[in-house]
């Protein structure tokens, strides 16, 4: 069942009786009143419209309409091919086509037609835009997919008609980066064959030619070894039984082909399976009796074996893969399947279609990618976040993974157990604390392989990790980190925006109201005064100018007292010394330090990695626009490039009590003596106190001694002063003193 080019049609455009004919000959039962009726709407709405190729525009609809009779689809895909344009280009509306063929091809078309609109925009945001309402539309009913990719596969064929060179290429790119992929996902290779070798030749023509070439001087001196290499394999699996055996060979698309020779990093003539051949049987216990008979009768390629049977893709494909060294000494790719699973490989969804009263549009719900697609459009915050996730899931080679139960979770090269556990399911994604692969405890950026079986542990104290975002590949799980970072980020700006605030009118010596705030809200173009907190807490909005915008009258008073009264410009020895006498207990009150207790550290706040802070040490905060607060220890060098903007210096401190949330790195320089057994000497002291080393580097060396900077995970400061002194009295240690750089 080939899917036809537009040269395989007639120049003509397919007549009413024809098309019908083309559905009933696979459909008997195909309700032949409603195509002919949709023949005729369609082409009277286009009337006169004509296309870039001049031809009629009716013909588009009606091409399209014909590539879905090759996919053998049912009457409601033929009919929504024939309108799908009548209601963005003509004055049909999908009031009047749900009155005259009813509520469900009105809904098909609509899932359709409304796409049309943003695809002649160029600007990224649009396509993202685009993407996302196609997978609103197909998760509700497949055949909007299919009947997009029918219309996209010859609005490509006619891609030579459009004149501007940059609209061909946004075309071309939009089509390898969504359509293409997307055909993939449904098993439709053939299409999506066709739409990269299409795309390819507009986007790098120069490129295609060249493969071309050599595929056409390979073809001539290899004329007559294909139909040699396919008698051996039919003659030698025919020995074994095999009387009702099918074998062909296909020659691989030219970008298929320049891909590999990218990815690989190979010439054309290095690559040595451009010709594949199938094996084609009637049952599942004769394809691996063909696998037995090749395998006996030709030597096997290394690594070259998959079998798809007993691990089918995620789109349905099964078959299994071979590379031997086959007739007449050539290096070949078999795959071996029954029709049926050829036929799902060719065609993927479109060749399962099968012609049902009811709904057998739900048959695409069973797509398990579909739904994490629509996870992450939930999760996502916009359309060209949602585009990026995508398209990673999309384009990654798959591993195949187990849970304990021996359930099948298939996941993109590279994943991690974090991309495992949200794949099972967002909830233990989110609180997953560590992962055992194939019985071992394994880190949790740790790379899956095929066949492990993974394990997740997980607690309700924990909360997804920013840092996870760095290693997992999955789209699923970015954007339910990214999500869960956004939300949380939100909330501890609130916070610290609050706070700030609260402090800054307190040493204004003026009191803080909603209505004053309410009606400073457009000074600074926030919608509400919650948003203003959060811009305050964001380093967005002074806090201080807040204050002044509420009460005018002090920005005059300062303007008046001039800089010499210290009040806009603070010497750094002034300010130190003025954090230092003001404690940073946390606690409430006035002159209190603004506490940072329970907020994560990469959000609102973000620990200085000059002088590495902990709970215990005087510190002071760093406004930074648009992240937050930096806290640095009072005595940090960094300081003296802040020491003209007083306004970005805030006092924070730890929790009451001075109790410690987590762990914090304490750096170190230690200086130990150059002999057998010193670096075990100081690990083996440092976990004896709890510590936990967390990056260790030799910045000098001599004869007699090493100089080292250990960065140490650790409780508080109390903490680190412990190890400090553990290590202090170890003998084979010189020196050891806290490390500021």
């Amino acid at each position: 069942m080939a899917i036809p080019r537009r040269s395989d049609y007639s120049r003509r455009m397919i007549r009413q009786f024809e098309l019908v004919e083309r559905v009933k000959a696979y459909d008997p039962a195909a309700d032949e009143d409603l195509l002919n009726r949709a023949y005729v709407y369609g082409l009277r709405k286009h009337g006169a419209q004509k296309r870039a190729s001049g031809d009629p525009y009716f013909s588009h609809p009606l091409e399209v309409a014909g590539i879905l009779t090759d996919m053998r689809l049912d009457s409601a895909s033929i009919v929504t091919a024939l309108l799908h344009d009548t209601v963005e280009d003509t004055d049909a509306t999908l009031e009047e086509i749900e009155q005259l063929f009813g509520p469900k091809i009105a809904k098909l078309v609509d899932g359709v037609t409304k796409l049309s609109r943003l695809e002649l925009q160029s600007d990224r945001t649009k396509q993202a835009e685009n993407f996302r309402k196609l997978v609103l539309a197909m998760s509700d009913d497949i055949r909007v997919l299919l009947v997009k990719l029918a219309d996209r596969l010859h609005n490509m064929e006619t891609l030579h008609f459009i004149k501007d060179p940059e609209r061909r290429r946004r075309i071309a790119r939009e089509t390898m980066d969504i359509y293409a992929p997307l055909a993939s996902r449904i098993g439709m290779e053939r299409v999506k064959d066709r739409l990269e070798d299409m795309a390819f030749a507009e986007l790098n023509t120069e490129g295609r030619q060249s493969v071309v070439a050599r595929l056409d001087f390979l073809r001539e001196q290899g004329r007559s070894a294909v139909p040699r290499i396919t008698a051996e394999l039919t003659a030698t699996l025919k020995e074994q039984g095999l009387a009702q055996v099918e074998v062909n060979g296909r020659e691989k698309s030219p970008y298929s082909i320049w891909r590999k020779m990218q990815r690989k990093n190979v010439s054309f003539e290095q690559l040595s399976d451009i010709m594949a051949f199938r094996v084609i049987v009637d049952t599942v216990g004769e394809c691996y009796q063909a696998l037995g008979a090749i395998h006996g009768r030709y030597r096997v390629v290394p690594d070259r074996f998959k079998d798809y049977l007993s691990l089918p893709k995620p789109n349905g494909y099964r078959s299994l893969h071979t590379g031997v060294l086959g007739p007449l000494n050539h290096r070949i790719e078999i795959q071996i399947r029954t029709r049926e699973m050829h036929d799902q490989a060719e065609h993927g969804v479109a060749a399962h279609w099968i012609y049902k009263d009811g709904d057998s549009h739900t048959e695409g719900r069973q797509y398990r990618w579909l739904r994490e697609l629509l996870e992450i459009l939930d999760k996502a915050s916009g359309p060209e976040e949602f585009l990026e996730h995508t398209k990673l899931e999309m384009f990654q080679d798959q591993v195949f993974c187990f849970t304990p139960k021996g359930e099948l979770i298939t996941l993109p090269r590279g994943s991690t157990p974090i991309d495992f556990a949200y794949a099972v399911h967002s909830q233990i994604g989110d609180t997953c604390v560590g992962a055992k692969v194939n019985g071992r405890i394994v880190p949790l950026r740790h790379e899956l392989r095929n066949g492990d079986q993974v394990e997740i542990s997980t607690s309700k104290a924990q909360t997804p990790s920013p840092e996870w975002e760095r290693f997992v590949v999955t789209g699923k799980a970015k954007a339910a980190i990214r999500r869960f970072v956004r939300t949380r980020q939100r909330e501890q700006y609130l916070s610290l925006g609050k706070s700030m605030l609260s402090r800054a009118f307190t040493d204004s010596g003026e009191a803080q109201t909603e209505k004053g705030l309410q009606g400073v809200l457009a000074n600074f173009k926030q919608a509400s005064i919650e948003d203003l907190h959060a811009a305050i807490g964001a380093g967005l909005v002074p806090a201080r100018e807040v204050v002044m915008a509420v009460y005018p009258g002090l920005k005059t008073q300062r303007t008046r007292g001039g800089a010499g009264a210290g009040a806009d410009v603070v010497p750094l020895a002034r300010a130190r010394a003025r954090l230092r006498d003001s404690g940073d207990s946390g606690a409430d009150g006035k002159g209190a330090a603004i506490a940072i207790r329970g907020l994560i550290p990469g959000m609102a706040v973000h620990f200085a990695r000059c002088c590495h802070p902990l709970p215990g040490d005087r510190i002071v905060g760093i406004i930074t626009t648009g992240k937050g607060v930096t806290i640095h220890t009072i005595d940090c060098e960094t300081l003296e490039s802040f020491a003209d903007t007083p306004e970005r210096w805030i006092d924070v401190g730890w929790q009451a009590g001075g109790e410690s949330v987590g762990k914090y790195v304490g750096r170190l320089k230690i200086t130990v003596a150059n002999q057998p057994g010193t670096l075990s000497s100081m690990t083996t002291v440092i976990a004896k106190n709890d510590g936990n080393i967390n990056n260790l580097k030799i910045v000098n060396r001599s004869l007699d001694f090493f100089d080292m900077i250990v960065d140490i995970e650790v409780n508080d400061v109390r903490h680190l002063a412990e190890i400090t002194a553990a290590l202090r009295a170890t003998p084979v240690i010189n020196a050891v003193e806290r490390a500021r750089m």
